[in-house]
Protein backbone atom coordinates (compact mmCIF):
# COMPACT_ATOMS: atom_id res chain seq x y z
CA UNK A 1 0.00 0.00 0.00
CA UNK A 2 1.16 3.53 -0.74
CA UNK A 3 3.01 4.88 2.30
CA UNK A 4 2.20 8.55 1.71
CA UNK A 5 -0.16 10.47 3.94
CA UNK A 6 -2.88 10.63 1.31
CA UNK A 7 -3.65 8.63 -1.82
CA UNK A 8 -4.61 9.98 -5.21
CA UNK A 9 -7.84 8.61 -6.65
CA UNK A 10 -5.85 6.30 -8.91
CA UNK A 11 -3.58 5.07 -6.10
CA UNK A 12 -6.58 4.53 -3.85
CA UNK A 13 -8.36 2.51 -6.52
CA UNK A 14 -5.28 0.37 -7.13
CA UNK A 15 -4.75 -0.17 -3.39
CA UNK A 16 -8.37 -1.28 -3.03
CA UNK A 17 -8.02 -3.68 -5.95
CA UNK A 18 -4.81 -5.18 -4.54
CA UNK A 19 -6.26 -5.61 -1.08
CA UNK A 20 -9.52 -7.00 -2.47
CA UNK A 21 -7.57 -9.62 -4.40
CA UNK A 22 -5.50 -10.58 -1.35
CA UNK A 23 -8.49 -10.88 1.01
CA UNK A 24 -10.40 -12.88 -1.59
CA UNK A 25 -7.48 -15.31 -1.80
CA UNK A 26 -7.38 -15.47 2.00
CA UNK A 27 -11.03 -16.46 2.10
CA UNK A 28 -10.50 -19.07 -0.60
CA UNK A 29 -7.52 -20.48 1.35
CA UNK A 30 -9.25 -20.53 4.75
CA UNK A 31 -9.66 -23.80 6.61
CA UNK A 32 -13.16 -25.24 6.51
CA UNK A 33 -14.18 -26.77 9.84
CA UNK A 34 -17.36 -28.84 10.23
CA UNK A 35 -17.84 -28.82 14.00
CA UNK A 36 -19.66 -27.67 16.04
CA UNK A 37 -21.13 -25.93 12.97
CA UNK A 38 -19.63 -25.20 9.59
CA UNK A 39 -17.19 -22.27 9.70
CA UNK A 40 -13.99 -20.92 8.19
CA UNK A 41 -10.77 -20.11 10.04
CA UNK A 42 -8.18 -17.64 8.68
CA UNK A 43 -4.44 -17.55 9.30
CA UNK A 44 -3.44 -14.44 7.31
CA UNK A 45 -6.27 -12.15 6.28
CA UNK A 46 -4.27 -9.06 5.23
CA UNK A 47 -0.83 -8.62 3.66
CA UNK A 48 1.85 -8.12 6.30
CA UNK A 49 2.49 -4.48 5.38
CA UNK A 50 -1.21 -3.62 5.48
CA UNK A 51 -1.61 -5.37 8.83
CA UNK A 52 1.32 -3.40 10.26
CA UNK A 53 -0.36 -0.16 9.18
CA UNK A 54 -3.69 -1.28 10.65
CA UNK A 55 -1.96 -1.68 14.02
CA UNK A 56 -0.15 1.64 13.70
CA UNK A 57 -3.12 3.68 12.47
CA UNK A 58 -6.02 2.65 14.67
CA UNK A 59 -8.43 5.53 15.39
CA UNK A 60 -8.19 7.35 18.71
CA UNK A 61 -10.56 6.39 21.52
CA UNK A 62 -12.65 9.52 20.91
CA UNK A 63 -13.36 8.44 17.33
CA UNK A 64 -15.40 5.45 18.47
CA UNK A 65 -19.02 5.47 19.59
CA UNK A 66 -20.96 3.02 21.79
CA UNK A 67 -22.08 -0.22 20.24
CA UNK A 68 -25.67 -1.05 21.00
CA UNK A 69 -27.53 -4.34 20.82
CA UNK A 70 -26.46 -7.16 23.11
CA UNK A 71 -23.25 -5.39 24.18
CA UNK A 72 -25.19 -2.49 25.72
CA UNK A 73 -26.28 -4.76 28.57
CA UNK A 74 -22.65 -5.28 29.59
CA UNK A 75 -21.64 -1.68 30.30
CA UNK A 76 -19.65 -1.24 33.50
CA UNK A 77 -21.37 0.03 36.65
CA UNK A 78 -19.93 3.51 36.09
CA UNK A 79 -21.52 3.64 32.64
CA UNK A 80 -18.35 2.89 30.67
CA UNK A 81 -19.15 1.12 27.42
CA UNK A 82 -17.27 -2.18 27.14
CA UNK A 83 -17.67 -2.31 23.35
CA UNK A 84 -17.33 0.65 21.03
CA UNK A 85 -17.13 0.89 17.26
CA UNK A 86 -16.49 2.96 14.17
CA UNK A 87 -18.18 2.00 10.91
CA UNK A 88 -15.69 1.60 8.05
CA UNK A 89 -17.79 3.52 5.54
CA UNK A 90 -16.43 6.72 3.92
CA UNK A 91 -19.02 8.91 5.63
CA UNK A 92 -17.94 7.71 9.10
CA UNK A 93 -14.17 7.92 8.68
CA UNK A 94 -14.09 11.23 6.81
CA UNK A 95 -13.09 13.15 9.97
CA UNK A 96 -10.07 10.96 10.71
CA UNK A 97 -6.58 12.38 10.08
CA UNK A 98 -5.61 12.02 6.42
CA UNK A 99 -3.22 9.08 6.84
CA UNK A 100 -5.71 7.10 8.91
CA UNK A 101 -8.58 7.98 6.62
CA UNK A 102 -6.63 6.78 3.57
CA UNK A 103 -5.88 3.41 5.16
CA UNK A 104 -9.32 2.70 6.58
CA UNK A 105 -11.10 3.73 3.39
CA UNK A 106 -9.05 1.15 1.48
CA UNK A 107 -9.74 -1.53 4.11
CA UNK A 108 -13.45 -0.75 4.29
CA UNK A 109 -13.98 -0.66 0.54
CA UNK A 110 -12.03 -3.89 0.02
CA UNK A 111 -14.08 -5.70 2.65
CA UNK A 112 -17.31 -4.45 1.03
CA UNK A 113 -16.21 -5.49 -2.45
CA UNK A 114 -18.13 -7.93 -4.61
CA UNK A 115 -15.21 -10.39 -5.04
CA UNK A 116 -14.80 -10.71 -1.26
CA UNK A 117 -18.54 -11.19 -0.78
CA UNK A 118 -18.70 -13.84 -3.49
CA UNK A 119 -15.74 -15.66 -1.93
CA UNK A 120 -17.56 -15.85 1.41
CA UNK A 121 -20.76 -17.04 -0.28
CA UNK A 122 -18.81 -19.67 -2.21
CA UNK A 123 -16.85 -20.97 0.79
CA UNK A 124 -19.78 -20.90 3.20
CA UNK A 125 -22.06 -22.78 0.82
CA UNK A 126 -22.77 -25.65 3.26
CA UNK A 127 -24.13 -23.29 5.93
CA UNK A 128 -25.91 -20.96 3.53
CA UNK A 129 -27.61 -23.79 1.61
CA UNK A 130 -28.76 -25.28 4.90
CA UNK A 131 -30.61 -22.05 5.67
CA UNK A 132 -31.60 -20.69 2.25
CA UNK A 133 -31.75 -23.83 0.11
CA UNK A 134 -30.30 -24.51 -3.32
CA UNK A 135 -30.71 -20.89 -4.41
CA UNK A 136 -28.53 -19.49 -1.60
CA UNK A 137 -26.12 -17.82 -4.05
CA UNK A 138 -28.92 -15.58 -5.32
CA UNK A 139 -29.83 -14.26 -1.87
CA UNK A 140 -28.75 -10.62 -1.53
CA UNK A 141 -26.14 -9.83 1.11
CA UNK A 142 -25.44 -6.27 2.33
CA UNK A 143 -21.97 -5.85 3.91
CA UNK A 144 -21.40 -3.64 6.95
CA UNK A 145 -17.78 -3.50 8.20
CA UNK A 146 -17.10 -2.04 11.63
CA UNK A 147 -13.93 -1.64 13.64
CA UNK A 148 -14.67 -2.66 17.23
CA UNK A 149 -12.85 -2.26 20.52
CA UNK A 150 -13.68 -4.31 23.61
CA UNK A 151 -12.26 -3.48 27.03
CA UNK A 152 -11.96 -5.63 30.18
CA UNK A 153 -15.41 -6.60 31.37
CA UNK A 154 -16.93 -7.09 27.93
CA UNK A 155 -18.63 -10.43 27.43
CA UNK A 156 -21.46 -11.89 25.44
CA UNK A 157 -23.50 -14.96 26.31
CA UNK A 158 -24.24 -17.81 23.86
CA UNK A 159 -26.43 -16.70 20.94
CA UNK A 160 -26.88 -17.49 17.25
CA UNK A 161 -27.10 -13.91 15.86
CA UNK A 162 -30.27 -12.29 14.62
CA UNK A 163 -31.90 -13.74 11.50
CA UNK A 164 -31.47 -10.36 9.82
CA UNK A 165 -27.86 -11.46 9.37
CA UNK A 166 -26.70 -13.93 6.74
CA UNK A 167 -22.94 -14.14 7.36
CA UNK A 168 -20.83 -13.18 10.37
CA UNK A 169 -17.10 -12.51 10.01
CA UNK A 170 -14.68 -11.40 12.72
CA UNK A 171 -11.08 -10.47 11.97
CA UNK A 172 -8.76 -10.21 14.97
CA UNK A 173 -6.29 -7.31 15.29
CA UNK A 174 -3.90 -7.92 18.22
CA UNK A 175 -0.26 -6.85 18.07
CA UNK A 176 0.97 -10.25 19.28
CA UNK A 177 -0.22 -13.67 20.42
CA UNK A 178 0.06 -13.00 24.16
CA UNK A 179 -3.69 -13.30 24.76
CA UNK A 180 -4.98 -15.98 22.43
CA UNK A 181 -7.41 -17.12 25.14
CA UNK A 182 -9.94 -14.29 24.58
CA UNK A 183 -11.20 -15.42 21.18
CA UNK A 184 -14.78 -16.29 20.33
CA UNK A 185 -16.16 -19.57 21.67
CA UNK A 186 -18.31 -21.93 19.59
CA UNK A 187 -20.93 -24.10 21.27
CA UNK A 188 -22.97 -27.18 20.49
CA UNK A 189 -26.57 -27.12 21.65
CA UNK A 190 -27.54 -30.52 23.06
CA UNK A 191 -31.08 -31.95 23.24
CA UNK A 192 -31.26 -31.15 26.97
CA UNK A 193 -30.64 -27.46 26.22
CA UNK A 194 -27.07 -27.38 27.52
CA UNK A 195 -24.40 -25.71 25.38
CA UNK A 196 -20.93 -27.05 26.05
CA UNK A 197 -17.93 -25.31 24.54
CA UNK A 198 -16.66 -27.20 21.51
CA UNK A 199 -14.10 -24.82 20.01
CA UNK A 200 -12.45 -21.49 20.67
CA UNK A 201 -10.90 -19.19 18.12
CA UNK A 202 -7.37 -17.99 18.88
CA UNK A 203 -7.12 -14.22 19.34
CA UNK A 204 -3.93 -14.07 17.31
CA UNK A 205 -2.56 -11.47 14.88
CA UNK A 206 -4.16 -11.29 11.44
CA UNK A 207 -6.53 -14.21 12.01
CA UNK A 208 -10.28 -14.62 12.14
CA UNK A 209 -13.31 -16.73 11.34
CA UNK A 210 -16.56 -16.67 9.39
CA UNK A 211 -19.82 -18.59 9.44
CA UNK A 212 -23.27 -18.55 7.91
CA UNK A 213 -25.83 -17.50 10.51
CA UNK A 214 -28.16 -20.39 11.31
CA UNK A 215 -30.07 -22.05 14.10
CA UNK A 216 -26.95 -23.96 15.12
CA UNK A 217 -24.36 -21.12 15.06
CA UNK A 218 -24.16 -20.72 18.84
CA UNK A 219 -21.20 -18.63 19.97
CA UNK A 220 -20.13 -16.47 22.89
CA UNK A 221 -17.22 -14.57 24.39
CA UNK A 222 -15.95 -14.86 27.95
CA UNK A 223 -15.30 -11.64 29.83
CA UNK A 224 -12.21 -9.85 28.52
CA UNK A 225 -9.67 -10.10 31.32
CA UNK A 226 -7.68 -7.19 32.70
CA UNK A 227 -4.40 -8.46 31.28
CA UNK A 228 -5.24 -6.69 28.03
CA UNK A 229 -5.91 -3.03 27.40
CA UNK A 230 -8.38 -3.74 24.60
CA UNK A 231 -9.50 -6.44 22.22
CA UNK A 232 -9.62 -4.94 18.73
CA UNK A 233 -11.23 -6.58 15.73
CA UNK A 234 -13.17 -5.96 12.54
CA UNK A 235 -16.72 -7.28 12.42
CA UNK A 236 -17.87 -7.76 8.85
CA UNK A 237 -21.56 -8.61 8.83
CA UNK A 238 -23.54 -9.48 5.73
CA UNK A 239 -27.19 -8.66 6.30
CA UNK A 240 -29.79 -10.51 4.27
CA UNK A 241 -30.75 -8.05 1.54
CA UNK A 242 -33.76 -9.65 -0.11
CA UNK A 243 -37.18 -8.05 -0.35
CA UNK A 244 -38.32 -4.47 0.07
CA UNK A 245 -38.35 -4.55 3.89
CA UNK A 246 -34.77 -5.76 4.22
CA UNK A 247 -33.53 -3.47 1.45
CA UNK A 248 -35.05 -0.47 3.19
CA UNK A 249 -33.91 -1.57 6.66
CA UNK A 250 -30.27 -2.07 5.67
CA UNK A 251 -29.90 1.27 3.93
CA UNK A 252 -32.05 3.10 6.45
CA UNK A 253 -29.95 1.75 9.30
CA UNK A 254 -26.78 2.99 7.63
CA UNK A 255 -28.32 6.42 7.13
CA UNK A 256 -29.64 6.55 10.69
CA UNK A 257 -26.28 5.61 12.14
CA UNK A 258 -24.63 8.31 10.04
CA UNK A 259 -27.03 10.95 11.38
CA UNK A 260 -26.39 9.84 14.96
CA UNK A 261 -22.66 9.96 14.35
CA UNK A 262 -22.89 13.49 12.94
CA UNK A 263 -24.91 14.67 15.95
CA UNK A 264 -22.29 13.15 18.23
CA UNK A 265 -19.60 15.37 16.66
CA UNK A 266 -21.29 18.44 18.18
CA UNK A 267 -22.06 17.08 21.62
CA UNK A 268 -19.82 18.02 24.57
CA UNK A 269 -17.33 15.37 25.57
Amino acid sequence: MDQTTTLSSRDCRQAIERLTAFVTQSVDAARAVEEPFFHLEFDRVFPDDVYARILALKPDATDYRPMHGRSKGHDLTDGTHTRVKIDLFPEYIRNLPAEKRALWEVVGRALCSEPVKQAFIRRLAPGLSKRFGAGFAKVGMYPIPILTRDIPGYLITPHTDTRWKGITVQLYLPADDANTDIGTIFHERLPDGSMPKRAQMRFAPNTGYAFAVGTDSWHSADAVHNRVKSRDSILLTYFVDQGLLRNFRNRGKRLGNFVLNEVRQYLPV
